[in-house]
């Protein structure tokens, strides 16, 4: 589906290379400026400092001096604007407006193996009026449709560059989005056997430091068998428990409280109370 985005009398040249950076970020690369303040807007430094990078965006992009030479080959024409025209499209945000577009041009079917045709031959323009005014009326009216952004009733002005970020970002969702790849690799969860087993070692563990007394035991270890169930403990994870569990058992052991000149020392208490004087 052919996406274009277009910016009507922009007077900032940041805001242009802004709006290239954002479009790229999201996979469009269809820019037009309609009668821009300065007549070298994609050529002025500040628009290139603020594309970081997009500058393939802004070599592809294209000036107008009228809207009607931007529409070649677009069909669904998209206004922006904080608030409904008496008179224009309806106003919707922009996620339900291209969920209900694109919902009706997947519903009619082309050639078999195609997709539908449709959505094919689709054109989509999303339209952005000036930083100070915004789109004018005429423009408004001639748009099928009219986004707003949902923003803070108290202070919904957005930056021209921000519009267009999230007017690229909702559109790109709506065509499907790009994969996001975690950036750390996938463990693998302990079984139930690999649980039960450090849970052993633990009550050992705790034994042989007088933390647990198996005459009265009471509910610590299944306490701590609901505990590791809820974790979803890994393996990896599994290892670094057994790890503790093993040198609590090697301090808890008679040679290390000797060495350490423990030998004497009372065990904690497992309700964290101190010894009587």
């Amino acid at each position: 589906m052919k996406t274009r985005f277009i910016l009507i009398n922009t007077s900032h040249a940041g805001n242009v290379g802004a709006a290239a950076r954002a479009l790229k970020t999201m996979g469009f690369d269809d820019l037009v400026l309609v009668a821009p303040r300065w007549a070298n807007v994609l050529r002025r430094e500040e628009t290139i400092q603020r594309a970081s990078g997009a500058l393939d965006v802004l070599a592809g992009a294209r000036q107008v001096e009228r809207l009607e030479q931007a529409l070649e080959g677009i069909t669904h024409l998209c206004a922006t604007a904080m608030t409904p025209r008496d008179f224009g499209p309806p106003t919707l945000t922009p996620k339900a407006h291209f969920e209900n577009l694109l919902g009706q041009y997947r519903q009619q079917p082309g050639p078999a193996g195609q997709g539908p045709a449709s959505v094919q031959q689709t054109g989509v323009a999303f339209v952005f009026g000036s930083e100070r005014f915004g789109m004018r009326n005429e423009d408004v009216y001639r748009c099928h449709a009219c986004l707003s952004i949902p923003t803070n009733p108290e202070f919904g002005s957005l930056n021209l560059a921000s519009a267009v970020q999230v007017i690229a970002y909702e559109w790109r969702l709506a065509l499907g989005g790009f994969a996001v790849h975690s950036a750390t690799p996938e463990s693998t969860l302990a079984d139930a056997d690999q649980v039960a087993g450090m849970l052993a070692h633990w009550e050992a563990a705790l034994v042989s430091i007088g933390f647990l007394d198996l005459q009265a035991p009471k509910k610590l270890i299944p306490r701590l068998n609901q505990l590791f169930n809820r974790a979803s403990l890994t393996q990896e994870e599994i290892h670094i428990l057994r790890g503790i569990a093993k040198l609590m058992s090697q301090a808890g052991s008679p040679a290390h409280a000797r060495a350490h000149g423990t030998a004497n020392t009372p065990p904690p208490d497992p309700l964290g109370r101190l010894p009587e004087a």
